[in-house]
């Protein structure tokens, strides 16, 4: 089954200036391309090196870095999208790569599969999503990456190329995480599971229990995760626990989820956040205020319901990943920060937590993981508070998400991942010429 497109040809247009969700990262390309099919993307590229240009596939702009900028040949993927295999029996599911990850959700639904983890958004592609490092929460689970079973990559070459265990399989460990950097993903072979039901557990708790408990708290439901508005000693926390898909199910109600996550989750706090980006002195009892009143629900309904949220107030964010136990202390140094610089930030900072993984880009290769996302409302200057925070993250082992905004360089990335240099010469062996490449990837893995 796929939603693309048939055609013989890709279609080009003149290019129009785009910028990314965030509003971090602008471009005018030479042109945009709309592939639909594999072919087409070979096609596309062909072209875009017989006229010197480089080439980046974008899905839906949500990274917040440069990693999606496209200088000369923007591929615009909204064609190349569906589910074009299923094997039920398996779990087995190839996607194209353009398909937004709500989309392929719902389309797993009625096979009577789900994905086995996902994210807290789902807007974006799944190509974009993988190659960025996007993961959930759940010790015992990895991010997207860990649940690929192979890809189809075209090559600079002009290659349709096959990769997984046992296809190319010394390139196996950098197509998984590839950053856009080896090749354009063309379809994705995913391991899923058969659809199950999560319910969620949400509540308020003392901030300081919650940091003092970490390491084992995060591994006392299937799903552990937790907010923390600064100015605030409460942690509000998010327990999600996996039951089988004839579990009875308790989702909110029509009202109830407008609620919820129009009027509270996001128009109300759109008003708030603009009130404490004019009045920053009104901040501080902006988010008590929102600490206490916080909802607390049990809710039970199919998992990708419950996984993700949607998101309408826009925000800039850093990500890090940090071993387990660092959680308590980055915290508190953060609020320490916070405090003494007089920031008022009414952004929560988001604590989730993941397994170890052996996928070489991957920010939990080779130990668990706590993820620590800061934020920022897009009218506020994030630039002093995110610095502060990166700087504490780095000084206790931290890596960043690929998609989130950081100033990290190859020089100084190189030490935070064991098989760094062999992506670099698996990158060098698929695009020697840098047909991939943008000032982003530059920074990030060398020119």
């Amino acid at each position: 089954m796929s939603t693309a497109r048939t055609s013989t040809a890709a279609t080009a247009t003149g290019a129009r200036a785009w910028q990314n969700w965030a509003r971090t990262e602008r471009v005018t390309p030479v042109r945009v391309e709309r592939p639909a099919s594999g072919d087409e993307v070979v096609a596309a590229i062909a072209r875009a090196r017989a006229d010197g240009l480089t080439v980046k596939p974008i899905g839906s702009g949500h990274s917040f870095t440069g990693i999606a900028v496209a200088p000369g040949v923007q591929l615009d993927l909204t064609d190349l999208a569906g589910l074009t295999r299923v094997d039920a029996g398996t779990g087995l599911v190839t996607l194209a790569a353009g398909t937004r990850l709500h989309d392929a959700s719902a389309l797993l639904h009625e096979h009577g599969l789900a994905f086995e983890n996902l994210g807290d958004i789902d807007v974006q592609s799944i190509s974009g999503a993988v190659s960025t490092g996007t993961h959930g929460t759940g010790r015992a689970f990895g991010g997207l990456a860990t649940q690929l079973r192979a890809v189809t990559l075209a090559t600079a070459d002009g290659r349709l190329l096959p990769i997984s265990p046992t296809e190319n399989a010394e390139l196996w460990p950098a197509a998984r995480l590839g950053l856009g950097a080896l090749g354009v993903l063309v379809d994705l072979t995913v391991q899923t599971v058969p659809t199950f039901v999560l319910a969620a557990d949400e509540h308020p708790e003392p901030l300081d229990a919650v940091l003092d408990d970490w390491p084992n708290r995060s591994a006392q439901a299937d799903h552990v995760e937790f907010y923390w508005f600064p100015h605030t000693r409460l942690a509000l926390t998010r327990n999600n626990t996996r039951l089988p898909a004839d579990a009875p199910r308790t989702p909110p109600g029509r009202v109830q989820r407008w609620l919820d996550d129009e009027l509270l989750g996001n128009g109300l706090y759109e008003v708030l956040c603009r009130l404490g980006s004019i009045a920053p002195g009104t901040v501080p009892g902006i988010n008590r205020l929102a600490s206490r009143v916080a909802f607390t629900r049990q809710v039970a309904d199919y998992s990708h319901r419950i996984f993700a949220t949607e998101r309408k107030v826009r925000f800039r964010e850093l990500e890090y990943s940090v071993p387990l136990d660092a959680v308590g202390s980055v915290l508190r140094e953060l609020d320490r920060v916070i405090e003494a610089n007089g920031w008022r930030v009414t952004f929560p900072i988001e604590v989730r937590a993941t397994a170890p993984d052996d996928v070489w880009l991957s920010t939990a290769f080779g130990r668990p993981s706590s993820y620590i996302a800061v934020h920022r409302y897009i009218r506020d200057d994030h630039t002093p508070y995110l610095a502060a925070a990166e700087a504490i993250l780095r000084a206790h082992d931290g890596r960043p998400h690929w998609g989130k905004l950081h100033s990290r360089t190859a020089d100084d990335l190189r030490p935070a991942y064991p098989h760094f240099d062999d992506f670099v010469a698996v990158r060098d062996r698929l695009d020697p010429d840098r047909v991939f490449t943008n000032p982003y990837l530059n920074r990030v893995l060398g020119a």
